[in-house]
Formats: C-alpha cells, sequence, structure tokens
C-alpha cells in the first residue's frame, strides 16, 4: 500500500522507517526539497498547491499527516479522492484551542478555565473572569511555546495582546501542576483501541526535554482517567490512528492541556520501550493492519536532542543507549535528533539518564 503523507519533517520520516518493513510506500508532501534526506518519494510543494494534492492523490492509497498545522481544506481535497487518517475533523479540532478545549468540556475531560478573546477589551474581561496568573495563547498555530504569554498583573495584558499580534486568542487559568503528563491512544479502522502507559515530561524554554515512561507513582485511578480521556476523543472524532493527549497533574488529578492528533514526540520512547512503536501502531492503524501490543518493555527514558548533538561514539557506549539523528543541520532551538535510554531496573535508568544528560549539556 502507498501512503501519502502532509509533511516530511523528523515524525514522517520515523513513519516510514516503521512502515517499509511492512511492505508499504511512503510519498510526502513538503515544500522543503531537502526534507527527509532522500527517504521516500517527495512532491516538492506546499500543502494548499491543488496541482501538488491531485498529484500525490493520484500516487497513494491513503493519506496521512504528520503534523496539525496542515491546511484543513487541504485535507477536505484529498479525502474526495483518497481515505485521509484521522479525518480532517480531528485536523480542524486541534488546530484552534478555543474549539479543542470546548470539545473536552464537552465529552467530561476537565480543563483549566478558559475563555475566547477576540479584542483588547475582551481580554479585560476575560482575565477578571478567570483571575491572574493566567495564560494568553493564539487560538491557532502555537507549538514548543511559542503563540503564548504568561500574565502576571494586569499592567501586562497591553504588551500580551501586542506581543501575539492582536489574532484571536485564548485565555486559560496558570494551573500550577505538580508535572506533565501524555498519553498516546491509537484507534484502528475496525475501531479497535489502545492506550500506551502515561509518560512523564519535562519542558524547557516551552520545548520538550526528556519523557520517561512508564510515568513514575501513576496510580491506578490516575491511569484509568487518562485513558478514559483519550477513549473519549477517539470514539468521539470516530479517529483512526495515533493521538496524543497532554495533560497537567494538579492535587492528584489531572486537566487536560492539548492533543495531537498524530505520532508525539513524547511517544519516540515506544521506538525501543514498547512491543509496537507509536509509528507502526499509527501505520497499521491507518491501512488497517490489526494493531500492536503497546506494553512497555521495562523503562525507557527519551531525551531530545535541540540545536545539535553529542559525539555519537560517547551517547552509544551508555548501555542501553540509541541514538537517533534526524538529517537535519544543527540551529539552536531546532529538535534535530533523540536518544532513547531503556533498563529494566528504574535505578540504573536514572544513572544513564544523569550520564547522558551531562554529555548533552556539554555539547552546548
Amino acid at each position: 500500500m502507498n501512503i501519502g503523507v502532509l509533511g516530511a519533517g523528523q515524525l514522517g520520516r520515523m513513519l516510514a522507517l516503521a512502515g517499509y518493513p511492512l511492505g508499504h510506500g511512503f510519498v510526502f508532501l513538503d515544500p522543503a526539497p531537502e526534507a527527509l534526506c532522500g527517504l521516500g518519494s517527495h512532491v516538492v510543494a506546499p500543502a494548499d498547491d491543488e496541482r501538488a494534492l491531485a498529484e500525490l492523490a493520484s500516487q497513494v492509497d491513503l493519506v496521512t499527516y504528520e503534523f496539525e498545522n496542515v491546511p484543513v481544506a487541504s485535507a477536505r481535497t484529498l479525502a474526495a479522492r483518497v481515505p485521509v487518517y484521522p479525518s480532517p475533523a480531528a485536523l480542524e479540532v486541534s488546530q484552534d484551542r478555543f474549539v479543542e478545549k470546548t470539545l473536552f468540556t464537552r465529552l467530561g475531560i476537565p480543563t483549566a478555565p478558559f475563555a475566547a478573546v477576540d479584542s483588547r477589551d475582551a481580554l479585560d474581561r476575560a482575565v477578571a473572569g478567570i483571575g491572574l496568573p493566567a495564560v494568553l495563547k493564539t487560538r491557532r498555530l502555537g507549538y514548543d511555546g511559542k503563540g503564548q504569554v504568561v500574565l502576571r498583573a494586569r499592567g501586562e495584558a497591553d504588551d500580551a495582546w501586542s506581543a501575539l499580534g492582536g489574532v484571536p486568542c485564548i485565555v486559560e487559568g496558570f494551573v500550577p501542576f505538580a508535572r506533565e503528563l501524555s498519553i498516546l491512544a491509537v484507534r484502528g479502522r475496525d475501531a479497535a483501541t489502545t492506550t500506551y502507559p502515561l509518560v512523564e515530561n519535562r519542558h524547557a524554554g516551552g520545548i520538550l526535554r526528556r519523557s520517561l515512561s512508564p510515568a513514575p507513582g501513576v496510580t491506578s485511578a490516575l491511569a484509568a482517567d487518562a485513558e478514559r480521556f483519550a477513549r473519549a476523543l477517539l470514539e468521539h472524532l470516530s479517529y483512526v490512528g495515533v493521538l496524543a493527549l497532554e495533560l497537567f497533574e494538579v492535587d492528584g488529578r489531572l486537566l487536560a492541556n492539548e492533543m495531537a492528533p498524530r505520532v508525539h514526540n513524547s511517544g519516540h520512547w515506544t521506538i525501543e520501550g514498547a512491543e509496537t512503536s507509536q509509528f507502526e501502531n499509527h501505520v497499521r492503524a491507518i491501512t488497517g493492519a490489526p494493531l500492536g501490543s503497546t506494553a512497555p518493555i521495562g523503562c525507557t527514558a527519551m531525551l531530545n536532542l535541540i540545536g545539535g548533538w553529542p559525539e555519537p561514539s560517547a551517547v552509544l557506549a551508555v548501555p542501553g543507549a540509541h541514538l537517533h539523528l534526524y538529517g537535519k543541520a544543527a540551529r539552536p532551538g531546532r529538535k534535530v535528533g533523540h536518544v532513547t535510554v531503556r533498563c529494566d531496573d528504574p535505578l540504573a535508568l536514572g544513572a544513564r539518564v544523569e550520564v547522558l544528560e551531562k554529555l548533552i549539556a556539554a555539547r552546548g
């Protein structure tokens, strides 16, 4: 089966690496000629190019996407010709933070208080209702910490509104979370559904730095809530593929932050740390194959490589470590690879993570 992918970054690359052994081919649509470093067939054009969309559709049996800022209109254009998974409806929900949070509320998934803000006056009203501190976020196109400003005093509202360009926004109550968690779930074309264990995530500068799986200290009640939230989204959206739900743990309960209708950075640990990786399970789901086991293999940590990478031999000298470089040029703030490290003993894993974090820090 030939699979079309909108976008040709590292997530698309890892989808192809998981799908080729299953006998599938890949065709990528991306405007960057250097994307994928020659991996797979490549239609070089923006995702809203009608001629390129027609060319892609003529070469594939179905289409998926590797990031959620794909134009919904393009996904719908393709869906009129070939199946698109996840559906354009799921893509549309994920692109607007207010729509997304509203859906969470409808499905009984708790969130921080929130309000839509379409003007400077509306910002004042929202802050008065929600209170401070609060977070002002653009409704669209925010990722890796972009498109958001923390408000701690009323006098900061003017600068925050200007900084985000006066575009439609959402104000959310600031969440004093104990930690950040995420759950990945996958649903097949036959509606079979399974989930990976909750993962603990650490961010810095708005960018994910480390994921730990399974998340330590998770109660059965917390795990059950996370799974229930994810399954509710999959069911409501008639979803096909992998979905990530980012969560905050606050006073022993979970609040939903946002969802990603695709394979996710916090699931990279699954390549070596689960019986079936998120990438293989996404390919299985969209092609109608049976889903693979999501059971973890021991304990695994994933460390992002931001801006550059350590000497590969030093990384590979750490027991259980696996290096994944994406073929990207080094650049400040850019995700250029990741390291996974697996161990059966959580204490030993912690020691290995410490060594790897020192290697990564020393490079910078």
